[in-house]
């Protein structure tokens, strides 16, 4: 299915072909570079089915791990160990276990505030790129993955908030969520995670239809202003696709 924009919706059956399909676009975008490789990961529940089928024997011999690189669209501002660190479930599920400790990028969470780590994550993603300005013939990043939320914020980009509308900012501080947990967060902003051979939203489970049918209608929110360069996929399973969108 192809909506009224350069992106296409994937339809699988269930979250385990989810993930799959998943894995397997990773793969494919990985070997279409035979270069350094960028991935930059989603936190939350929704990848973490793919995250633990990449560790697997199947896929992790098919990864080219000492050229990839490893960074994370957002982070809440608590420290690493705590429960709710989005890198955190990443490196728990396969980034310790397979990736070069260096190619990891986690967003620094022991500064004094989210401003301050977004700046810090700005340089070094500013450091890997190579340049100050993102330009749109260089992505900065092979694959994008997001997810969206009951309120359809992506990342840490909620609705009517001014970091939705940020553009001359990389990273962005997010001090006041307004979706649990509440903590304060740091996330990249649209022109950065759009800046992206391929972004790709995983969505499953029946909770997630009413926002979906949002979405796909066009409303503004964060997740439907949230386009590639490059390829934009929404891979959805039966459970979350709206009724309107079926057959």
């Amino acid at each position: 299915m192809v909506l009224n924009d350069n992106r296409h919706v994937i339809t699988v059956a269930d979250p385990a072909a989810l993930a799959k399909t998943a894995a397997d676009r990773v793969l494919t975008r990985m070997a279409a570079n035979s270069g350094r490789i960028a991935i930059c990961l989603t936190g939350g529940s929704s990848p973490k089915q793919l995250y633990q089928l990449l560790a697997t024997d199947a896929y992790r011999s098919r990864i080219p791990w000492g050229r990839v690189h490893w960074f994370i669209g957002d982070e809440r501002f608590v420290p690493s160990g705590d429960p709710l660190h989005n890198m955190d479930m990443a490196r728990r599920s396969f980034l310790d276990r397979c990736a070069p400790a260096s190619n990891i990028h986690p967003i620094a969470t022991d500064t004094a505030n989210p401003d301050e780590s977004a700046e810090r994550y700005t340089r070094e993603l500013k450091s890997f790129y190579g340049a100050e300005a993102l330009d749109p013939a260089r992505p900065l990043f092979d694959l994008v993955l997001m997810g969206v939320g009951p309120d359809g914020h992506t990342a840490s980009l909620f609705p009517g908030y001014p970091a939705m509308d940020e553009t001359a900012r990389w990273v962005t501080g997010v001090p006041k969520p307004n979706v649990a947990p509440f903590v304060p967060r740091v996330s990249l902003t649209l022109p950065t995670l759009g800046s992206c051979r391929e972004m790709l939203f995983e969505t499953a489970g029946a909770e997630k239809r009413a926002i979906l049918t949002r979405v796909f209608s066009g409303e503004n929110l964060p997740a439907n202003r949230a386009q590639s360069i490059g390829e934009t996929i929404w891979l959805v399973d039966a459970a979350a696709l709206p009724e309107n969108f079926r057959g």
